[in-house]
């Protein structure tokens, strides 16, 4: 996680602190990448706080660790979960010029629930940064994921999935979503293995080319192993 662990909105189902961030480190690309080097990763997952304090939303943050990442050569796949950057075109442009592997944005729940669950976030932005992602790099995939037991309804699930087809969506997780503290959203319910399976099959059924649904799955679950599947389909 870049940019520090001070976030400048407060989601109802997240446990990061909510306050000033300071600001970005210039040197943390670099020693991102000699971490990773260091553990002789061939896959890494960068992500972030959300940082609505910075004119650019810390994407030029995120354009220098890509950058500095693949310079080391040994690395065979960077990808980054992005926040939304406010829905600025010219904030996304930085990150996808700096060509990732795979470019995420979690929708996170259905449209109803984001007043209550997203008060600072917006569907409609979020779904068409994912659009914007995908038709501005020729081959770039692209990811999304939901947490379910919040409250959604079976038909808001299958409505959002259409969506993110819709906008060429590749790779899609679901994942049970558990409580980080009493003063964040509860569980409204916990979904059964079965309904998981469900919206596992459902996902390949709609044409996603990799979908992850399980209790416990989470953005970054098994990631390398998911945009792997896909180079054996290509």
């Amino acid at each position: 996680m870049i940019l520090g662990n001070i976030c400048t909105r407060n989601c109802a189902f997240c446990g990061v602190a909510r306050g000033k961030p300071a600001p970005p480190d210039p040197t943390e690309p670099e020693r991102i990448a000699a971490a990773a080097r260091e553990l002789g990763l061939s896959y890494v997952v960068v992500t972030s706080v959300t940082r609505d304090d910075l004119p650019d939303g810390g994407s030029a943050q995120f354009a220098e660790t890509i950058r500095a990442l693949k310079e080391l050569g040994a690395i065979e796949g960077v990808e980054v979960l992005i926040p939304d950057f406010k829905g600025s075109p010219s904030s996304l442009n930085k990150v996808v010029q700096a060509h990732p592997t795979v470019l995420n944005h979690n929708l996170e729940t259905v449209p109803r629930l984001y007043p209550e669950i997203r008060p600072q976030a917006n569907y409609r932005r979020s779904l068409e940064l994912l659009g914007r992602a995908k038709s501005s790099a020729q081959g770039l995939l692209t990811k999304s994921g939901l947490m379910l037991g919040l409250g959604e309804r079976e038909e808001e699930v299958v409505a959002v999935l259409e969506d993110l087809r819709q906008v060429g969506c590749d790779f899609v997780t679901l994942g049970q979503y558990l409580r980080p503290s009493l003063g964040h959203h509860p569980v409204v319910r916990y979904l059964t293995p079965e309904e998981f399976s469900h919206y596992q099959d459902l996902g390949q059924r709609m044409g996603f080319r990799g979908v992850a649904s399980g209790p416990l799955v989470r953005s970054s679950f098994s990631a390398e192993g998911l945009w792997k599947s896909t180079r054996v389909k290509t």
